[in-house]
C-alpha cells in the first residue's frame, strides 16, 4: 500500500482516542485519508487532530457516545458537512467486563452489548446510507479472537464480538450489490495503553503469553497493513470475511 492509496477518501474511526483505535486512525491519515475520530471524551481526540494537521493531514474530532442514536447520526452528519462525503467506517468502539456470569449484574451485561454491538449497528446504519447511495465504500468491524473460542469470565464480551461477526456477514451480503464491502478484523492480545497494567504484572503477562503460540503480544503497527488492505481497493472483491490476527491463539 502506498502512502497515497487513500487520498481523497474520508474515514470515520470510533473508539479512536487511544490504543488500537488511535493507531488505526494514524494509519488512515498516513495513507492520505481525511479522518473523523470519535470517542466519548474530546481531549484525546483534539490531540489527534492537532497531530494529524501538523503532519499535513485532515482530521475532525467528534466526541460521541456510540450507544446514543442521535449522537451517532450527528457524528456522521458532521463528517459529511466537513469533508463532503464518507467512504470508510472502522467500528472500533468496545468495552470489556471481566466477571463470572453468575456474578455479573444485568446492567453491566447491557453496557457491554450496547457499546460493542448496538454501537456497531448504529454507526454502520448511519454511514451505510451514504455508502449505498454513492455505490461504494468500506466497513471494517473490529471483532476479537474471543468471539472464536471459549473464554471464562468474558461471556458478555465474547457474545458481543461473536454477534459483530454475524452482523458483518449479514451486511456483507446485503450491501454487496451496492459496491460496499463489509469485513472484520479479529485481533488477539495487542500491547496498548489499555492493558499496560496487565503487562506490568510479570505473572499475569506470562500467563497470557503462554496461551499465544507466537509467545508474544502483537504490536499495533502489525494491524495497520490489514486495515489498509480492507480500507482500500485491493479488497474490492472481498466481503464478509474475518481476518484473525492473534499469533495463533484461536487455532488451539
Amino acid at each position: 500500500m502506498t502512502s497515497a492509496s487513500l487520498t481523497g477518501k474520508v474515514a470515520i474511526v470510533t473508539g479512536a482516542g487511544r490504543g488500537l483505535g488511535r493507531s488505526m486512525a494514524d494509519a488512515l491519515i498516513d495513507a492520505g485519508a481525511a479522518v473523523t475520530v470519535a470517542a466519548r471524551t474530546g481531549t484525546e481526540l483534539d490531540r489527534f487532530v492537532a497531530d494529524a494537521e501538523q503532519r499535513g493531514g485532515r482530521a475532525l474530532a467528534a466526541p460521541t457516545d456510540i450507544t446514543d442514536e442521535d449522537a451517532v447520526e450527528a457524528m456522521v452528519t458532521a463528517t459529511v458537512k466537513t469533508f463532503g462525503r464518507v467512504d470508510i467506517l472502522v467500528n472500533n468502539s468496545g468495552i470489556v467486563a471481566t466477571r463470572a456470569l453468575i456474578e455479573q449484574p444485568a446492567d453491566e451485561w447491557d453496557r457491554v452489548i450496547a457499546t460493542n454491538l448496538r454501537g456497531t449497528y448504529l454507526a454502520t446504519r448511519a454511514v451505510g446510507r451514504h455508502l449505498v447511495a454513492q455505490g461504494d465504500g468500506k466497513v471494517i468491524n473490529i471483532a476479537s479472537n474471543f468471539a472464536l473460542q471459549g473464554v471464562a469470565n468474558h461471556a458478555a464480551y465474547s457474545a458481543s464480538k461473536a454477534a459483530v461477526i454475524g452482523f458483518t456477514k449479514s451486511m456483507a451480503i446485503e450491501w454487496a450489490r451496492f459496491g460496499v464491502q463489509v469485513n472484520a478484523i479479529a485481533p488477539g492480545y495487542f500491547a496498548t495503553p489499555l492493558n499496560a497494567e496487565m503487562r506490568d504484572d510479570p505473572e499475569t503477562l506470562s500467563h497470557v503469553v503462554r496461551a499465544i503460540p507466537a509467545r508474544r503480544m502483537g504490536e499495533p503497527d502489525e494491524l495497520k497493513p490489514w486495515l489498509l488492505l480492507l480500507a482500500g481497493p485491493a479488497s474490492d472483491f472481498m466481503t464478509g470475511e474475518v481476518v484473525v490476527i492473534d499469533g495463533g491463539q484461536s487455532v488451539r
